[in-house]
């Protein structure tokens, strides 16, 4: 039997502000770096954040939208100047795990996807969290950053 370990070649990255997002990209362009593989950066703006007056507003969401873009070309700029070759960004409009995992992935087709996560306190940890709702469902492997 061998012990072979996967090569994955085309990674998808959740990200955000977040210290584990952080360590999920950093390690997405690692990955990437050493197995030269396609990295997909993406980033969910989530509608249920916002007020009802807020999701109604066309100038509101633009400006949201845009500056999700600008921070999702930042991430992209670092890779680039890591070395990594291929890369393109996503921007995803709703629930974070649910939208990853219904529509990112299988529009991007990719063989793993790195996120991050990070402990909870209090009620919040009985709900679960995005990443634990995205390694139960996602039909990819999932590594989870902390």
């Amino acid at each position: 039997m061998t012990n072979k370990e996967p090569k994955f070649s085309r990674l998808l990255v959740g990200t955000d502000d977040s210290r584990d997002a952080q360590l999920a990209f950093n390690y997405a362009i690692d990955h990437a770096l050493k197995n030269d593989a396609e990295l997909f950066i993406v980033s969910v703006l989530e509608s249920d954040e916002m007020n009802i007056y807020q999701a109604l507003d066309d100038d509101y969401i633009h400006g949201e939208k845009s500056e999700l873009e600008n921070h999702l070309l930042t991430y992209k700029e670092t890779a680039k100047k890591a070395g990594v070759k291929r890369i393109q960004t996503v921007i995803a409009e709703g629930d974070p795990g649910k939208t990853i995992v219904s529509e990112v992935i299988p529009q991007m087709n990719p063989d793993l996807l790195i996120i991050g996560s990070f402990d909870k306190t209090g009620i919040s940890k009985r709900f679960g969290s995005q990443a634990a709702y995205m390694a139960k469902y996602a039909p990819v492997p999932v590594l989870v950053m902390r």
